[in-house]
């Protein structure tokens, strides 16, 4: 499982250069205004795109989140 963890990280826009223009991570990074916190959802993200290393909590935060983004992706109109 923690395999595929950076790729879809990756596929979502957060990777060893930085969050992608124009990609669900930009998305998800306008929503939080600019300040990021510690260990939220987005940190994580930013953290396994930047290293490519998932931890066992990174898993299971992406795990839980990751459903939890996409839902409200869907509500606001966004496909994911």
């Amino acid at each position: 499982m923690t395999v595929g963890v950076p790729a879809a990280v990756a596929a979502l826009g957060f990777t060893t250069a930085g969050i992608t223009s124009g990609s669900t991570a930009a998305w998800m990074m306008s929503l939080y205004g600019g300040t990021v916190p510690a260990g939220s959802f987005l940190a994580v993200c930013q953290s396994i795109g930047a290293t490519g290393a998932v931890s066992s909590v990174s898993t299971a935060l992406a795990g839980a989140a990751g459903a939890a983004v996409e839902a409200v992706a869907y509500y606001l109109g966004y496909a994911c």
